[in-house]
């Protein structure tokens, strides 16, 4: 199944759960997009890999499971939901 389309991706950071809304568009085995949320608007773009998007992501279905690393403040767990 496809990632295109719109998410809300929860983001667990130790300052608590962080929500964004994403739209993803992929094309082949590379995907763009945009982000929304809390700490202001920002362009993804990656790989995809079967189900897998490159930022730590796995697409299954309507859902979406993965790992987002904070820089200094480590790796952080994340999950989206198809909206």
């Amino acid at each position: 199944m496809s990632a295109d389309g719109n998410w809300k991706i929860t983001v667990n950071t130790p300052m608590g759960a962080q929500v964004v809304t994403a739209n993803i568009v992929t094309r082949g085995d590379t995907f763009t997009g945009s982000t929304v949320g809390p700490m202001g608007d920002h362009s993804i773009e990656g790989t995809v890999d079967g189900d897998k998007l490159e930022f730590a992501a796995v697409v299954s279905g309507d859902s979406m499971t993965g790992n987002v690393k904070l820089g200094g403040f480590g790796n952080a767990g994340m999950t989206g939901e198809r909206v």
